[in-house]
């Protein structure tokens, strides 16, 4: 399974990843730092050329260069994309945020724990449903 996660905080970035090390399934977790290079990943433009499209994309909403709820909206209204289910996973709380979210078609807002052993336990979950639980369509890849 292939998983983009787009997030700029290094320190939850380590995290995700020891999280998947201890996944039950091989999973090769791509990660961008930004929106703008999300979309250019996505798209396998420039350095990306060659870049798997991923099953599952894990997103921050607060990102720089283009924000979470751009990537969102282009993610989802691209017709080669929009398939590809879609998990917020941002600090943020604001019912706004959750309903933007929710009408430009995001597939799950999660409120990002704070502290190690919640956040752990969050990302194995998304794990545990998302990669092996959820039937998730088959992506095309050139």
């Amino acid at each position: 399974m292939n998983v983009l996660l787009v997030e700029d905080n290094p320190g939850d970035v380590r995290l995700t990843q020891e999280a998947f090390k201890e996944a039950k399934m091989s999973i090769r977790l791509d990660v961008t730092m930004d929106g703008a290079e999300a979309i250019k990943f996505l798209r396998k433009e420039g350095e990306y050329e060659t870049a798997v499209t991923p099953d599952l994309i894990l997103l921050d909403l607060n990102l720089p260069k283009k924000d979470g709820r751009e990537v969102l909206k282009e993610i989802k209204t691209d017709d080669k994309l929009k398939r590809i289910p879609v998990v917020v996973l941002t600090t943020s709380n604001a019912e706004q945020d959750i309903m933007k979210s929710y009408n430009l078609h995001v597939n799950c807002y999660i409120n990002k724990p704070v502290d190690f052993e919640n956040f752990f336990d969050i990302i194995q979950k998304i794990e545990e449903f998302w990669l092996t639980t959820a039937i998730l369509p088959t992506m095309v890849r050139p």
